[in-house]
């Protein structure tokens, strides 16, 4: 049957079509480009849609009573063009069940019975709940009334939970200190091209969650602090007028306020000091909230300027054990931090008003806040700040689908921890790290995993994991940098960026928004890195010497695209070195030959790849005769 379409339709089309032979796109998402809710300029397109939260939650904490108990009111809105009768719930702290299905094992500290929900209500009317059914991290619940298109729906629910005794990226860190992730009933993201995201969290995957406003009420007793995702809006009522006057200080200072000491801690005189106090935070337009309590971790903050263009400053705090030397340094570290990715790389201003580093175990990140562990090594510790601090921009300023895409924020992790490395540590040092701990296991490991394409699904992988979704994203991005110029590249990554802020941004999303940005099609490229099985292994197969100079023949065995430094060694000793980008092999990315210039006669020719580290170096040395 013949069917209409409008002309914009046709032209999305016709370019899908034209550019299939270039990058394979799935099914699925061939939909949503059809649906014009993305489009091939790499921007949404005119019917993109996404669904929003507004969540006010309630939790009283008490330790040592392992016991959270919540209550929440949840008003979901329906911005998509399809009636719902249905809705996923995400209940995460659900993977600590007994019998879940996990990548690890569970030790007995692990295993809790998960969230029991009390009570459930669909705009008032009673769900029946049966806890002992809800044993995975996703729950389908029938609604009493479709939610039509643009309509909304109100939940009200009542659970509790026990806190697990092992912490990981939750859980309690100590007796009295606990740290609180993924704690409260969620619904899931309902998206254009995949629908309800039903994928289970399998204890070692990453997060999918919409874009919501927050109200959370933390009632803990008194001499307890707590450290939230948001912004404290009730400091007068929570903390005595001294330590409340401090806070106040930090926001516009550059060096550290000790809010809360050791001291202070013993002697009990901090907060108010009713029976208990409720402390309230608010954030908008977040996909999610964190926080950490304790009655014996220091409090230290201080402020740093992170947008020229509105003086804009932003709070950064840190909560931990007095006896850790490296979190007395990390207000420091978040103000380098923050001040340096907004000003450099990715060179877009912070975009919330506060970052908190607090001390447990898990080296993971939250919006507005990290949980990093402790250690005796200061530069170890401010590394893994800073990694998790990038992320603020690649999952929660960009909203990535982590658990199906996680290069598309590891691999931006990894590449920012290097760049702002390199201006604390220097270049050669950062560049030894990130080979060290990011290239090396992968290039040297043969194992048929190791070489899956980057564009595998990371719900698919355990094997491979690691190097799909930190290491090889990483060199792709800096090899695309290298070949654009600094200049270029930030244009087209700030394309991305403007395009999908606030908004969930897919692999092809990122791909057409660059090569928009760039104003070239970058199709090529990005064929070659994340949908192909390559790794790094060039071949200096042959040199020749013409008039003024040699010209090299070099295969390509691994596959990759990637820069390389030509170093020239002369008969007298000296040596020079020419660079070469990634964007030789653009018309054949088997072999190429290059000429590089040479007055004198050459002792040897070595390819340099530097931190593209090449799996048979045996093969990348000519030596003259």
């Amino acid at each position: 049957m013949f069917r209409s379409i409008t002309l914009a339709a046709f032209l999305c089309l016709f370019l899908l079509q034209a550019n299939a032979q270039s990058l394979y796109m799935p099914r699925d998402i061939q939909k949503a480009f059809k649906k014009e809710t993305r489009s091939l300029d790499g921007k949404p397109g005119k019917n993109y849609w996404q669904n929003h939260g507004r969540y006010t939650i309630s939790i009283d904490v008490a330790p040592p009573n392992r016991i959270i108990k919540g209550v929440e009111q949840i008003t979901y809105f329906n911005n998509s063009p399809d009636t719902l009768k249905r809705l996923n719930m995400k209940l995460i702290l659900n993977i600590h069940r007994p019998g879940v299905a996990r990548f690890g094992g569970a030790s007995a500290d692990y295993l809790t019975p998960g969230i029991q929900i009390d009570d459930f209500l669909v705009n008032g009317t009673k769900k029946n709940w049966d806890n002992n059914l809800a044993s995975a991290t996703n729950q389908m619940i029938s609604l009493p009334v479709p939610l039509l298109p643009h309509d909304s729906v109100k939940m009200n629910i009542t659970w509790h939970f026990e806190i697990s005794k092992e912490s990981n990226r939750e859980g309690m860190i100590d007796s009295t200190t606990y740290y609180l992730a993924y704690f409260y009933p969620r619904v899931s993201v309902y998206d254009d091209y995949n629908g309800w995201d039903t994928l289970a969290f399998l204890d070692a995957q990453e997060f999918y969650n919409d874009f919501n406003d927050y109200t959370l009420n933390v009632t803990v007793p008194k001499n307890y602090l707590v450290w939230s995702t948001g912004t404290l809006r009730n400091p007068g009522q929570v903390l005595q007028p001294e330590f409340a006057k401090r806070l106040a200080q930090s926001m516009t200072s550059d060096s550290t306020i000790h809010i809360a000491t050791a001291q202070d801690l013993t002697n009990k005189n901090i907060t108010a000091q009713n029976p208990t106090n409720t402390w309230t935070w608010t954030a908008a337009n977040i996909s999610d909230m964190a926080l950490g309590i304790s009655d014996h971790y220091d409090w230290d903050a201080a402020s740093v300027l992170v947008d020229d263009a509105t003086h804009r400053l932003a709070s950064v705090q840190a909560a931990f054990p007095d006896k850790s030397e490296d979190f007395h340094h990390s207000v420091q570290y978040s103000r380098n931090a923050l001040g340096w990715f907004s000003h450099n790389w990715p060179g877009v201003p912070y975009p919330f008003p506060k970052m908190t580093a607090f001390q447990g175990f898990a080296d993971m990140e939250y919006p507005m806040m990290v949980n990093d562990s402790h250690t005796e090594d200061l530069h170890f510790a401010q590394f893994v700040q800073d990694h998790e601090i990038a992320h603020t921009y690649f999952p929660f300023y960009m909203g990535i689908n982590e658990t199906r895409y996680g290069f598309m924020d590891e691999g931006w992790a990894t590449t920012l921890e290097l760049l702002i490395g390199a201006t604390e540590v220097g270049k050669k040092k950062a560049e030894d790290s990130y080979k060290a701990f990011r290239i090396r296991g992968w290039i040297r490991d043969p194992a048929t995993a190791e070489d899956l394409p980057i564009i595998t699904p990371t719900i698919e992988m355990r094997a491979g994991y690691g190097n799909n979704s930190y290491g090889k994203p990483s060199l792709s991005y800096l090899a695309l940098k290298d070949m654009l110029g600094d200049a270029l590249f930030k244009k087209a990554l700030h394309t991305y960026m403007d395009n999908w802020n606030g908004k969930h941004p897919i692999p092809w999303d990122y791909f057409n928004s660059m090569s928009a940005g760039a104003g070239k099609n970058l199709n090529w490229f990005f064929n070659n890195w994340f949908f192909t099985n390559g790794y790094i292994d060039l071949d200096l197969h042959d040199a020749k010497m013409v008039a003024g100079g040699y010209k090299l023949f070099i295969k390509n065995i691994g596959g990759f695209v990637v820069p390389f430094d030509v170093v020239l060694t002369f008969a007298d000793g000296t040596t020079t070195s020419t660079h070469v980008t990634a964007g030789v092999w653009e018309h054949n990315q088997k072999e190429i030959t290059i000429t590089v210039k040479a007055q004198k006669t050459v002792k040897s020719i070595i390819l340099d790849g530097g931190i593209f580290m090449d799996a048979d170096e045996g093969n990348n040395k000519w030596v003259g005769k």
